[in-house]
């Protein structure tokens, strides 16, 4: 009995102390991330109604340049970058090792991880931000997400072009990118 009281009291105190906080929503968090790419000086549409960026990046390997598609939410934003290319997805083949291939290279990272479509055979690198709370992003958070999909695509990207083009096989390709 006690333990409950115990646990009452916290759980009150706990909205007693923030009570009157001010939490963080979706104009915040995009505002946080246009005053980022204002300061950086990026070119970027922003759609109010569907509350998403959308830019591009252009990159110093093979695959030349990636789309952007960043919707925010009350409390997190999501980076996707999406890669020119697709996988074909009538390859059952093709497809089959671009699955291999991305399970093989999401395995271990850090930030984030790639997706395939296997409807469309779509490449994208995703990266979700959390911002509950009053936890706004800052402008390194903010960097970071978008950089770090363009790493990931530039590190791996001569992997996935040799899987589609050369007919490598994942684990060959994986290893190629990685070491």
């Amino acid at each position: 009995m006690t333990m409950i009281i115990t646990m009452c009291i916290l759980a009150a105190l706990f909205v007693f102390m923030n009570a009157g906080k001010a939490s963080a929503d979706a104009d915040d968090i995009a505002g946080e991330i246009r005053g980022f790419l204002l300061d950086d000086d990026w070119h970027f549409d922003y759609n109010d109604e569907s509350r998403a960026f959308r830019f591009g990046v252009n990159l110093s390997c093979k695959l030349k340049n990636l789309n952007y598609f960043v919707p925010v939410r009350d409390d997190a934003y999501i980076v996707y970058a999406v890669s020119p290319i697709s996988a074909d997805s009538d390859d059952r083949e093709l497809m089959s090792t671009m699955c291999e291939f991305v399970c093989r290279a999401n395995y271990g990272l850090r930030n984030g991880c790639f997706e395939l479509d296997v409807t469309d055979g779509e490449l994208r690198y995703k990266v979700f931000v959390d911002c509950e709370g009053d936890q706004l992003p800052t402008k390194d958070v903010i960097r970071n997400s978008i950089i770090v999909p363009a790493m990931m695509f530039e590190r791996y990207a001569p992997g996935i072009l040799d899987i589609m083009f050369k007919g490598s096989s994942a684990e060959e390709a994986v290893e190629s990118c990685e070491n």
